[in-house]
């Protein structure tokens, strides 16, 4: 029961992170909020660590013979560290709350990871999982369609979403009557806004992140049933209708480790035809995409930002608002790495110092926050731990070999271990691959 219990855990996180977000702004909206929506909310990381005590009650030990292991341990250490360091040390000016929203937010990966260390999975049971994975985008791909096209958008700015994400998290939106702007591409034809597939996670970018996992997966069988490529189909069009070109590439990407791991052709291939298809895709978005439209407090808010800002419409022009945004704010970040490659404690970048109304010295990019939080040194650890990562799943499991990769390159450019998912489910299904048998030189590692 010791061994099974963890595993039921992992199933059970990987469906009920995919739905969180719309169960704790559904919560609020009844009226649960405050401190006892914080304690519901709080499930994941209670299940997360009873699953963790569990298997170390069963398993005793856990064996640090990998150097993803030492390296995941280094890395957590050092957060650690900079969690214990005086803030006044070092320069930070995060609050208590803020550092404690910190530590949660860099080691969750870590935790699942260990978790992952502890489980022993069959080859039954780690297709199960996988398919499992395919059938959560599926679902989650299936809705944020219909939804985009279906479900007006007033509708969702009278739901309990806004105040969820204000009086809840402290996540101000301005311009999109409390829902985040990345629900909505910007056309810069004011009368022609486009929806974006946002899901049961609430963001297109978090949506697009699960079903890239899901994909690899569909990718990585050699040999799938038909309900597979379907389901596969509909996960490649939710992620479409994501609009999330960073999600794009990292497909693209991941398919390619995809065929150089399993020496085949065919996700080389693949990954040929997603990047015509994405940038044709792109193209005709104006066109058919779910049209929406804005209030007046949110046009004049938008006008103001724009001639602030500037940048265009165009999804393919390197000038657009939001692909500038996100090179401003990475290289605004290297900068204060660089500039500052010690660190400022914990809390003082990302949605942390955002929640908490700290100097926000770093956002977006996984590598300049952590870099902000836990030095430079806590930003190399972490990109070496997926490097190692990498190594160690190149001959035991193409598709976590491929999922990680796709996850390294997306935190480049986003918080990509700020979505729970994405945190839990694949760094301890990594975990857990890197207790299989490695394939034999030369022969292809299964999925």
């Amino acid at each position: 029961m010791t061994r099974r219990l963890p595993w039921l855990a992992l199933l059970v996180l990987t469906v009920g992170l995919a739905v969180h977000n719309l169960a704790m702004a559904l919560l609020w909206e009844t009226g649960l909020r405050g401190t006892g929506l914080d304690v519901a909310a709080a499930w994941k990381e209670a299940l997360l660590l009873a699953a963790l005590a569990i298997g170390l009650i069963g398993a005793r030990r856990i064996r640090f013979d990998h150097w993803a292991d030492r390296l995941a341990l280094a890395y957590a250490a050092a957060v650690v560290l900079y969690w214990l360091l005086p803030q006044s040390w070092l320069g930070g000016a995060a609050t208590g709350r803020g550092e404690l929203f910190a530590l949660r937010h860099h080691l969750l990966p870590v935790g699942a990871y260990l978790l992952g260390r502890l489980l022993v999975v069959s080859s039954p049971q780690w297709r199960r999982a996988g398919v499992l994975v395919i059938g959560v985008a599926a679902a989650a791909a299936g809705w944020g369609v219909v939804d985009a096209y279906a479900v007006p958008l007033q509708w969702w700015r009278d739901s309990g979403v806004p105040g969820w994400y204000h009086e809840q998290l402290g996540l101000d939106y301005d311009c999109l009557s409390g829902l985040p702007e990345n629900w909505v591409f910007n056309t810069g034809d004011e009368a022609n806004p486009l929806r974006r597939a946002v899901s049961t996670l609430l963001s297109p970018l978090a949506t697009a992140y699960l079903l890239v996992i899901a994909l690899l997966f569909g990718a990585a069988l050699r040999r799938r049933p038909a309900w597979v490529t379907a389901a596969a189909a509909l996960v490649y069009a939710g992620l479409l209708f994501t609009h999330t070109r960073a999600a794009y590439l990292a497909l693209a990407v991941g398919l390619v480790v995809l065929a150089l791991v399993q020496r085949r052709r065919a996700p080389a291939l693949l990954a040929a035809g997603s990047v015509v298809v994405s940038v044709a895709f792109l193209a005709a978005y104006p066109s058919v995409g779910p049209s929406t439209s804005y209030t007046a407090a949110e046009l004049t808010c938008l006008r103001a930002n724009a001639a602030a800002e500037g940048g265009t419409g165009d999804a393919l022009s390197a000038r657009e608002a939001s692909t500038e945004s996100h090179w401003r704010n990475l290289r605004d970040g290297v900068e204060t790495v660089l500039r500052h490659p010690w660190g400022y404690g914990l809390g003082n970048a990302g949605v942390s110092a955002k929640r908490t109304g700290a100097e926000i010295r770093a956002g977006e990019s996984t590598y300049t926050e952590l870099g902000v939080d836990a030095g430079l040194a806590g930003a190399l650890l972490f990109a070496g731990w997926l490097l190692a990562l990498v190594r160690g799943l190149w001959r035991r499991s193409a598709w976590l070999a491929a999922s990680v990769t796709a996850v390294a390159v997306l935190g480049v450019q986003t918080d990509v271990i700020g979505v729970h998912w994405v945190a839990v489910v694949v760094f301890a299904l990594a975990g857990a691959a890197l207790t299989r048998p490695r394939a034999e030189p030369g022969a292809q590692p299964e999925a």
